[in-house]
């Protein structure tokens, strides 16, 4: 006979709470506790989630190429509700509060970076066995990439049109498309502290793309020049352009995994695969804070520069 406890005889005891019935029992030594209400599972949809999985072939791989794609539009959705948290204190003028959200988004990033890893240890023999069940299908039609990138200040209408068979994205991607950029709220933000934005550039069409300007560079190049004078605008400017520099290191990795697997063959959306994602690596959401950087020089300090200070 054993002397191990029946796990099946383990005592639950049960009682009433806010009026939901609760349970407690003691496990291996710890006091465990639910109820009929909120469960783990119901709050984070489990069932639904685990069962959204549906491969389109028999192959093993496929679903290492659905999952790691389901985790990259969680990401992004999560992405798109931060930037506009960021949006709205930046808004209101609460940059600290912004600056802390901002890192929160670049922290995503920098994770999302580095999922492309496990995405290339699909091998091309190993994606070629189920590539061609998915026909047309693409990342090309994710309409959450689309929207972050509308919403961080690149705004391209014409690519609406992939989106026209599903009504519920085209109208979120129009919304976003006419509204202000995450850029365009950094810009008033600077023009409220006294920087000498243009009246073009802070009242305009939203869904016209955005034109880098010599006065909003100039703008940054002041702020850059004194950050002590200048330190919370500073401080936006390099938390924003932190976001630029993570998702532009996205879009490398992305190139270099889809290279890696399928090399310089068309998407299946018909684009033209590592050369399309190249070309992407040249778009700029904030280009002023980039430009103005060639621009920018030390003040002379010191005594003679042509003698050494060292002797």
């Amino acid at each position: 006979m054993s002397d191990k406890p029946d796990p099946d005889k383990s005592t639950i005891r049960r009682s009433i709470e806010d009026g939901v019935e609760t349970f407690e029992a003691t496990i291996e030594g710890e006091t465990i506790q639910w109820d009929s209400g909120l469960t783990y599972s119901r709050h984070l949809q489990t069932e639904q989630l685990l069962n959204s999985q549906t491969p389109v072939s028999d192959k093993p791989d496929e679903m290492l190429f659905i999952i790691m794609h389901q985790t990259m539009e969680l990401w992004i959705k999560l992405m798109l509700h931060e930037t506009r948290v960021a949006m709205a204190d930046i808004s209101a003028d609460r940059l600290e509060r912004a600056g802390k959200t901002m890192d929160r988004i670049a922290t995503i990033m920098r994770h999302m970076i580095h999922s492309w890893e496990v995405l290339a240890t699909l091998s091309p023999h190993d994606f070629l066995t189920f590539r061609g069940f998915l026909r047309k299908a693409s990342g090309f039609q994710s309409h959450q990439y689309r929207e972050l990138e509308f919403l961080l200040g690149l705004k391209r209408p014409d690519l609406i049109l992939v989106h026209d068979g599903n009504e519920a994205a085209k109208a979120r991607l129009t919304e976003t498309l006419n509204a202000p950029s995450l850029y365009d709220e950094v810009l008033q933000a600077l023009a409220r502290a006294g920087a000498d934005i243009p009246q073009n550039k802070i009242e305009r069409d939203w869904s016209e793309p955005y034109e880098p300007d010599d006065a909003v560079e100039q703008a940054w190049q002041a702020i850059y020049t004194d950050p002590d004078q200048h330190w919370p605008l500073y401080a936006l400017g390099e938390k924003v352009t932190a976001l630029e520099y993570y998702f532009q290191e996205w879009r490398f990795k992305h190139m270099k995994t889809v290279a890696r697997v399928i090399g310089h063959k068309h998407g299946t959306g018909g684009s033209s695969g590592v050369n399309y994602l190249v070309k992407a690596l040249d778009l700029d959401f904030f280009p002023e804070l980039w430009s103005m950087r060639t621009h920018m020089s030390a003040k002379r300090e010191g005594g003679d520069y042509n003698e050494c200070p060292v002797q």
